[in-house]
């Protein structure tokens, strides 16, 4: 397994299948959401995004658009960062599964600010969005395309991104092959949880992606951090004449 782990994944996770569908993949959702409690998934979204409010001098209304959202759990942290700082935040989450945004649906059919888009990443506006998020959402794309997809994200925010995703390591490999053993007998669960750290990232490859951005004017900068429990926080920002006010 170490071995395998040099390299990136290239294997499609289940729950990419466009065929996929029904009650087993809704659960699947609904056991992602417990697995991302127990590893931290929302501390660096919340991290980056506080680093690019802080950056367009703490606006007091911010918006942001998450794409790849899943039933979008993480974004529960950063209602709460925005109650404690006395931000107007809204928060549009965005995936292209129908049960993922039913999913998420549900969870906030009681929150006014967070509402639900089924789209495509490639569908969207530019600059449609203060901050884009992308969390655990980048891994699902095979390297030569990650320059495309980001600068997508990019050209969307109007004062930055910020990517949280999986450092490609054995430790969390296998961490999170027995903790979704323990928690799910979901097959998507069980497939696609060790997948995903496979498919996941170490620092050379955020330097490899950081060089393309830069050679491609995409962005001038991208930050890379370390953060608990094995993830990285990616933040783009873009000029200071974009931020919100």
């Amino acid at each position: 397994m170490i071995r395998k782990l040099r390299r990136r994944a290239t294997e499609p996770e289940w729950m990419d299948d466009e065929r996929a569908g029904g009650e087993e993949l809704r659960q699947a959702y609904r056991h992602l959401r417990r697995l991302n409690r127990l590893l931290g998934a929302a501390s660096p979204v919340r991290y980056g995004v506080e680093r690019l409010w802080k950056r367009a001098g703490r606006p007091k209304r911010l918006t942001i658009l998450d794409i790849g959202a899943g039933s979008g759990d993480v974004n529960r942290a950063l209602l709460r960062w925005a109650d404690r700082k006395g931000v107007a935040l809204e928060i549009v989450a965005v995936d292209r599964s129908s049960d993922a945004c039913r999913e998420a649906e549900e969870m906030y059919r009681d929150e006014p600010r967070v509402s639900v888009r089924q789209a495509d990443l490639f569908s969207l506006e530019d600059r449609c969005a203060d901050i884009v998020t992308a969390s655990q959402f980048l891994h699902h794309f095979a390297t030569e395309h990650l320059t495309l997809v980001v600068a997508k994200m990019v050209s969307a925010s109007r004062i930055g991104v910020v990517i949280q995703d999986i450092h490609r390591h054995v430790v969390p490999w296998a961490a999170v092959w027995l903790i979704t053993r323990l928690i799910s007998r979901n097959r998507y669960i069980r497939h696609d949880g060790p997948l995903s750290v496979a498919k996941g990232f170490r620092k050379a490859d955020w330097e490899g992606l950081r060089q393309h951005l830069r050679a491609n004017l995409i962005a001038h900068d991208a930050e890379v951090s370390w953060r608990p429990l094995f993830r990285y926080a990616v933040i783009i920002p873009k000029d200071i004449g974009d931020a919100v006010t």
